[in-house]
């Protein structure tokens, strides 16, 4: 959907000045590892017998992830190291299967076509699964996210809705659902004899933050994870406003042909059973996103 570059305990626009942290015009940048501790779990020998003999041979995955969505998926301090909710889910699944995980720190808007052109094995970014992607690429659905509006601290936007973004300026990450539902309205505004949405697009979330708190846009759409955390690290230079929507489920991307879906599936499946699913979530604040059981392919529209 989006991404946002921050962390606990720094503020997220002190941390939007940090060179090199961010995605770039190129379609990958370094790769990377998560800060999970290696180990943690244990090889599933029937997990890992599912895994096609291409994967198993190479013995890594490489996963793409736009590293600009905190707590979901970002840059550590060092500049390098992917860190979050997603970096660390990856690399468990991995552990199960018997594969060690590079990260690769991509596009987002680069990913989809990158998993159907074979330069990665899984795109672990945030991704809402929908039935337009599905055409593309099979999911993995781990997690549950609605979208949400925030703006300046300071500023009264007298947004509740999309409805109310008719005439107003907005900021979101290119590639979104964010940007799909605010064209969208936009459409609808006109139709309705009003004035359109200004839709402002950027290829990363640090842009949009930027964008928000110059004032070049009266607000922002995002995931609701990523809102909640981005206002809790910026020290009140940015609120919520509105009510959040469209709650549908975080999907793992994954190559239909490479035959890496159903033993992803079943690993996750495992990470849940074992409670290392759980720990992820609460090490990163995301208790609330939590699913029970892991679906294929359940985009809901």
């Amino acid at each position: 959907m989006s991404k946002l570059l921050a962390r606990a305990g720094i503020p997220a626009l002190a941390i939007l000045a940090l060179a090199g942290c961010g995605s770039s015009n190129s379609s990958s940048t370094s790769s990377t590892a998560s800060s999970v501790k290696p180990g943690t779990n244990t090889v599933d020998a029937t997990i890992a017998g599912q895994v096609p003999s291409a994967i198993k041979s190479k013995g890594t995955l490489t996963v793409a992830s736009e590293a600009q969505y905190a707590p979901n998926e970002f840059i550590a301090p060092d500049g390098h190291t992917i860190v979050g909710m997603d970096a660390d889910l990856t690399t468990a699944l991995g552990e199960v299967m018997g594969l060690k995980v590079k990260l690769i720190n991509s596009n987002f808007e680069t990913i989809i076509p990158g998993l159907a052109a074979g330069r990665y094995d899984i795109g672990a970014s945030s991704f809402t699964d929908t039935k337009e992607r599905e055409k593309t690429v099979d999911f993995v659905d781990y997690f549950n996210a609605g979208i949400s509006f925030y703006a300046k601290a300071a500023a009264n936007p007298g947004v509740t809705g999309l409805a109310d973004l008719c005439g107003k300026t907005v900021a979101v990450e290119k590639g979104t659902v964010e940007q799909e539902e605010s064209q969208a309205q936009s459409k609808k505004c006109s139709k309705e004899g009003k004035k359109g949405v200004n839709v402002l697009t950027y290829p990363g979330q640090d842009a949009v933050n930027l964008a928000i708190s110059s004032g070049r846009a009266e607000v922002g759409l995002a995931d609701s994870p990523v809102v909640a955390y981005q206002i809790k690290q910026a020290n009140g230079q940015f609120k919520l406003v509105g009510k959040t929507y469209a709650f549908a489920p975080y999907g793992l991307a994954i190559p239909r042909s490479s035959g890496m879906t159903k033993p992803i599936a079943a690993a996750l499946a495992k990470l849940i059973e074992n409670g290392t699913y759980t720990r992820i979530l609460q090490k990163w604040g995301l208790q609330a996103g939590a699913i029970s059981t892991p679906k294929i392919n359940g985009a809901t529209s």
